[in-house]
């Protein structure tokens, strides 16, 4: 990858994202890195503005913490941009350098590869008020935070879009696999049954879009810690007694609780009213998330009129 080129045109987006960061009470701006830099430049250009850098690579990184700037290192490289953007905002929660009602601009290549030209503007607050790093980094020994992602951001899909047109609710359970197996049964045909595990595995986006098919289903779909779907389809049998979850949560809610409180397993709601995700663990909600529609803001030159001298 070539090095991020401190063109004029990176400059001014840099100090057009500082200035944005002071109007809108940001913590921090987040550069998105598809290469190395010279981060000791950089960090000049900032100033004392808080600079978070995350990146694929080590190599990418070389040299930034001795500049002074905070880094995430990603291992994610062929995934789209948001959801480089959505782990390593989940990174730097988990690493305390952001407090989860933080509120982020974020730069990155959203156009053109190796280019950084898209500013979006990120208050986490929408989707980790209740998420401390401490949470975080408990949920992560039930589950590896990278598969909890993968899960997540599926479940986040399907809230938002549906499948062709109409709402999905569907339930996921991460983790512990083997006990939430026996403490579930098939609901009738497991769509999933019989392939292998490479032909489960959800780093395989062809995987992911199967199993968006199959969220239509009724039942629940078994994942485990090693982003392997176990099973799909699946009644849990857990008994939902002497639990406490908000008024007009249906039985997929209880059910998620009541498998996350019989076993060490992470479970993941979709609401099919509301698109809403919801995260149980111990039989409680850590996490909701709101279906939300975002759009970049991309790059363009400024159009700027400077205020008429009349009075």
């Amino acid at each position: 990858m070539k090095p991020l080129r401190l063109t004029e045109q990176f400059k001014t987006l840099l100090q057009t994202a500082i200035g944005l960061a002071g109007s809108v009470g940001a913590h921090t701006v987040l550069l998105l890195a598809e290469g190395p830099a010279d981060w000791a430049r950089v960090a000049k250009l900032v100033g004392g503005t808080g600079l978070l850098v995350a990146g694929d690579s080590r190599h990418y990184l070389e040299g930034a913490k001795e500049a002074g700037l905070a880094t995430v290192l990603l291992d994610m490289p062929e995934s789209p941009v948001h959801e480089q953007l959505t782990q390593a905002l989940l990174e730097a929660v988990a690493d305390d350098l952001l407090a989860p009602g933080a509120t982020v601009v974020a730069l990155y290549s959203g156009i053109e590869a190796g280019l950084i030209d898209s500013m979006s503007v990120i208050n986490l607050g929408e989707h980790l008020d209740r998420l401390t790093g401490q949470d975080l980094r408990q949920l992560e020994t039930r589950v590896p935070l990278d598969t909890l992602k993968i899960v997540v951001d599926l479940a986040v899909e399907i809230g938002r879009d549906g499948r062709e047109g109409h709402a999905v609710g569907t339930m996921f359970v991460v983790g512990d696999a083997r006990k939430v197996l026996s403490c579930s049964r098939p609901a009738g045909f497991d769509p999933v049954k019989g392939y292998s595990r490479k032909e489960r595995n959800l780093d395989d986006p062809r995987v992911r879009e199967g199993i968006k098919e199959i969220a239509q289903m009724d039942g629940a779909i078994v994942v485990s810690a090693e982003n392997i779907v176990e099973a799909t389809c699946r009644y849990i049998d857990s008994p939902a007694t002497n639990l406490t979850l908000s008024k007009g949560l249906g039985a997929r809610h209880w059910a998620a609780a009541a498998i996350s409180r019989a076993t060490k397993a992470v479970a993941v709601t979709v609401s099919q009213s509301t698109g809403t995700v919801r995260i149980f663990q111990n039989g409680e909600v850590m996490l909701r998330i709101e279906p939300i529609h975002r759009r970049p803001m991309v790059w363009k030159e400024f159009e700027y009129e400077p205020p008429s001298s009349e009075g």
